[in-house]
């Protein structure tokens, strides 16, 4: 499976730990990083892993302590987001199991190997139904697939988990959205709002994986800091 980390943003919402030092790069350990650890966990779980990180805010950090990768670099990371991000590795795009993470995930190991490095022959999206009140990009559903996606959603079934798997055939289809909207200029949009369009403007069926049970958590404040430090710390204490 190929799997693309989006890296490239500043961490704004963690400043200013995040001024000179790259979110992704945030240590649960001594010896390990976030990005790190996740990579690692993939590699593990999926032998034939093939990982791609989409690099911006100080690229070169990232790039001399992540190995085994292939980096991509988003040269206009200040004015754009990740789905800019994803259109400089939209080449890596064209495969039978893509899995698109946002690249400030971290995830127990349990969840790495039961849902995320598991081949899908949909287009599903990570969620979690245990977050109904503050979440930060959220999602309704019916039945088995989404709705939407938004920001703005007062009420919704879960949180969505910054996980976006997809088969060649929905990997493509939103490649092409994301480049319509490139070109008429929405580069500053997440790239998970491409497929929001594919939903409303094609009908396109997006379905979902509720992971409420599991740990996992999106570093955006200081408290995600230690929440993802404490799963990191409960699994190694486990070994």
């Amino acid at each position: 499976m190929k799997y693309i980390f989006m890296v490239a943003g500043k961490g704004t919402r963690l400043q200013p730990l995040t001024l000179k030092h790259p979110k992704s790069m945030y240590k649960l350990d001594e010896d390990t990083t976030l990005l790190q650890r996740m990579v690692a966990l993939i590699k593990k779980h999926d032998k034939e892993a093939d990982i791609v990180v989409v690099t911006g805010h100080m690229h070169r950090a990232i790039e001399e302590q992540v190995s085994g990768v292939t980096f991509v670099y988003n040269p206009f990371y200040e004015a754009t987001n990740s789905i800019a991000s994803l259109w400089f590795a939209q080449s890596h795009m064209d495969t039978d199991n893509l899995v698109l993470i946002d690249g400030d995930i971290v995830m127990s190991d349990e969840l790495i190997k039961e849902v995320l490095c598991k081949p899908v022959d949909r287009a599903t999206v990570l969620v979690d139904s245990s977050i109904k009140t503050d979440g930060d990009y959220n999602v309704e559903v019916s039945g088995e697939q989404v709705l939407v996606m938004s920001k703005d959603l007062n009420s919704y079934y879960g949180e969505y988990a910054g996980v976006t798997k997809l088969d060649r055939e929905s990997s493509l289809l939103m490649r092409k959205e994301m480049n319509n909207m490139i070109e008429e200029g929405f580069y500053d949009q997440w790239y998970e709002n491409a497929l929001v369009q594919l939903i409303f403007k094609h009908n396109f069926r997006l379905y979902y994986t509720d992971i409420s049970n599991y740990e996992w958590t999106e570093v955006d404040s200081v408290n995600d800091l230690l929440l993802a430090k404490q799963i990191h710390m409960k699994e190694n204490l486990n070994e």
